[in-house]
């Protein structure tokens, strides 16, 4: 294995895993390695891929889960469960910069999965303030029409906290 290839899997493994299963399906279309038919390349450049696809489930999940709780923060009023909520949205954009320094080239998808993600944590947030019983059409409607930047949802940013004498 070639330094380059070496120096890019420790740079940019989701980079790597999908250069890796591109030669791997070259080498076989070619025939030019002894052991061709000894090697399930197709399954294995498969594999491969699916190292990089979990990268991006990994990024898609912590921000669903960012955006999740900082719906929540905006839109509730309760004050017990703030602190738990800041620790899970600090946790994951942690998470989110551990990948990102693993597999550069993620950065690249962060916009898409904000994007996706969007939605479906807004249905998330909606269901938890129906159990807190802090829902109602207006509220549903703002938490749906909430739309955060790319800095917002990874930086330190946060809500502003309640007004005093709210729930």
């Amino acid at each position: 294995m070639g330094d380059d290839v070496a120096s890019l899997h420790e740079l940019d493994f989701l980079a790597w895993s999908e250069q890796q299963a591109k030669a791997l399906r070259a080498t076989a279309r070619s025939g030019s390695n002894q052991v061709v038919d000894l090697v399930d390349w197709e399954n294995l450049a498969e594999e491969i891929e699916g190292l990089g696809i979990s990268q991006r489930s990994a990024l898609g999940s912590q921000i669903r889960r960012i955006l999740h709780h900082l719906l929540k923060l905006e839109h509730s009023n309760a004050s017990a469960p703030r602190r738990g909520w800041e620790d899970s949205i600090a946790d994951a954009r942690t998470e989110i910069e551990d990948l990102l320094e693993r597999s550069p080239s993620l950065a690249q998808e962060v916009a898409r999965e904000i994007a996706r993600q969007t939605r479906r944590s807004a249905k998330l947030a909606i269901r938890a303030l129906e159990r807190r019983g802090e829902i109602d059409s207006a509220t549903s409607a703002r938490v749906h029409a909430t739309i955060y930047t790319e800095d917002q949802i990874l930086g330190d940013w946060f809500p502003a906290e309640p007004p005093p004498g709210a729930k």
